[in-house]
C-alpha cells in the first residue's frame, strides 16, 4: 500500500486540488503558497500553478480581503484593528487593507460594538470597579476595537 506522505502528484492534479482549495473558501497568496509548499515543487512549477489560479480567477486578493473583513466582523465580532493586524500577518498590502476596511459600514460597526459592549458588561461577574473595567477593556482590545470607543462606552456604563 502506498504511503500518503510519499505520494507524488503531477502538475494537473495539484492545479485541480488547489482549485478546490480556493473554491471552498477565499484564499490569499500566503495561504496558497503554504499549501503549494506541502507538495515540494520546484519554483517554476509553483509559479505555473499560481499563474493558472490567478488567470482563472480562483485567487483574487481584493476579493479575499473584502470577504475576510465582512466575515470576521459579522460572524466573529472583530474590530477594525484586529482585522487590519490579521491581514498584515497575511502579507496583504496597505492599499488592500484599506479596501477591506471599507467593507465595514460605520453605522453597523458602532451598533455592533454598542450591543456587544452592553451584553459583555452584564456578563462580567465583578462588582463595578477597576477589576471589572480592566476585564471589559481587555476583552474589546483583544477583539480589535479602537481604544477611544472602548473608553467612551466604559465611561457611559460606569455612570449608570
Amino acid at each position: 500500500m502506498e504511503n500518503a506522505k510519499n505520494k507524488t502528484h503531477n502538475i494537473q492534479e495539484i492545479k485541480h486540488k488547489l482549485e478546490h482549495y480556493c473554491v471552498y473558501q477565499e484564499r490569499c497568496f500566503k495561504e496558497i503558497d503554504e499549501k503549494l509548499n506541502t507538495f515540494f515543487l520546484i519554483p517554476a512549477a509553483k509559479e505555473e500553478i499560481l499563474t493558472h489560479l490567478i488567470e482563472q480567477n480562483f485567487v483574487n486578493e481584493e476579493r479575499f480581503v473584502q470577504s475576510y473583513a465582512r466575515g470576521k466582523h459579522n460572524y466573529k465580532n472583530w474590530g477594525r484593528n484586529r482585522i487590519k493586524n490579521e491581514l498584515k500577518f497575511r502579507n496583504i498590502s496597505s492599499r488592500l487593507i484599506d479596501i477591506a476596511l471599507k467593507e465595514i459600514d460605520n453605522e453597523s460597526y458602532l451598533e455592533k460594538f454598542i450591543s456587544l459592549a452592553e451584553k459583555h458588561w452584564e456578563t462580567i461577574k465583578e462588582k463595578k470597579g477597576s477589576k471589572k473595567n480592566k476585564k471589559f477593556v481587555d476583552y474589546f482590545l483583544r477583539r480589535g476595537f479602537e481604544t477611544n470607543l472602548i473608553y467612551e462606552k466604559l465611561n457611559e456604563l460606569n455612570k449608570d
